[in-house]
């Protein structure tokens, strides 16, 4: 090598190294990161701020679908890139609506009821600005455990210190009745049992209060009868200024399947020839009226719009974006 090319070479390692080039090649890559960010997600609905709250997932079996063949499940998942051969992932919403006056939160998520993958929506609420003392309503769309453990921290208190809390008639009848619980095989009493231990700290403060369908809850939020799911399932409807939104609670568990084809039931269903009924009529009016909807187990953040399809109906996700009501 001659003299001038050593120069130009020790030249070029010098100002390799300067630049970091050498260093970065040489130096350990950094670790991979394996959490992920608070799940919340804010929209408008008119003068309404909605607060998507990500409780966590959990995943169920394909045989909990009943009505259809399970070839023709995993059919309809592969091509949505579900790979369902081991559970079908299912998400964990709740929902909190800032009216102006109140702040209302819809379902409570399963606290500790299902274990470390779910649970989240206290801390979730938190990272979106609010904190439990300001709740003042909590509306519950049924008395589920994913929906309703998280009324209660572990030591049986309530998470929610200054909310009135507010179930259907029909749900409370069904699961707060200790005789009709004690009377069922001691392993069919469980989601009894979670439902009453939630509930009780605010019956006992004198916090809770039954609806039936077609109340006015609060000033635009009027509660519909959704039942077959649970024998008094309820959904919410809002409107503000000339938009809406149906917060649906379990209306559809599985959108890989059920807006294809939406008598495909779940094995959750009190009453599954209901809960179909209902689902085709919520999904017709749903593309009829082209509300918004949120799910509590639509894929984060639940909320999006339903449009008809060749097959059925399909899901029209919201798009990340300015917090405003013309988002669409």
């Amino acid at each position: 090598m001659s003299m001038i090319s050593a120069r130009w070479s020790r030249r070029a390692l010098v100002a390799a190294i300067s630049m970091g080039w050498v260093v970065a090649a040489q130096a350990e890559p950094p670790a991979q990161q394996q959490e992920q960010a608070p799940g919340w997600f804010r929209m408008m609905v008119g003068e309404y701020e909605v607060t998507a709250l990500y409780d966590g997932h959990t995943t169920l079996d394909t045989s909990l679908l009943k009505g259809m063949e399970r070839e023709e499940i995993l059919r309809h998942l592969d091509a949505l890139f579900i790979d369902a051969e081991n559970g079908m992932q299912t998400a964990v919403n709740a929902f909190l609506i800032h009216t102006g006056d109140n702040l209302v939160l819809v379902d409570a998520g399963s606290a500790a009821c299902f274990g470390p993958t779910l649970g989240q929506v206290e801390q979730n609420l938190r990272a979106s600005g609010y904190v439990p003392e300001e709740v003042d309503t909590i509306l519950m769309t049924h008395l589920h455990p994913d929906h309703v453990c998280g009324l209660a921290d572990e030591n049986g208190d309530a998470v929610y210190p200054n909310a009135e809390l507010r179930a259907s008639q029909g749900d409370a009848d069904f699961w707060l009745d200790e005789e009709r619980s004690q009377a069922l095989p001691e392993d069919q009493r469980a989601f009894f049992t979670m439902a009453q231990e939630a509930v009780a700290p605010y019956q006992e403060s004198g916090r809770f209060s039954p609806f039936e369908p077609g109340d006015e809850l609060l000033m635009g939020i009027v509660a519909q009868d959704t039942h077959g799911h649970t024998p008094g399932h309820a959904s919410f409807m809002l409107h503000s200024d000339e938009d809406a939104m149906l917060v649906w609670g379990d209306v559809v568990h599985s959108y890989g399947v059920q807006f294809a084809d939406p008598s495909v039931a779940i094995e959750f269903d009190s009453d599954p020839e209901q809960a179909i009924r209902t689902r085709e009529a919520v999904l017709e009016s749903a593309v009829a009226d082209k509300h918004w909807v949120a799910g509590a187990h639509m894929p984060f953040p639940g909320i999006g719009h339903i449009v008809e399809d060749t097959e059925g109906y399909r899901w029209l996700p919201i798009e990340f974006g300015p917090i405003s009501s013309d988002s669409e």
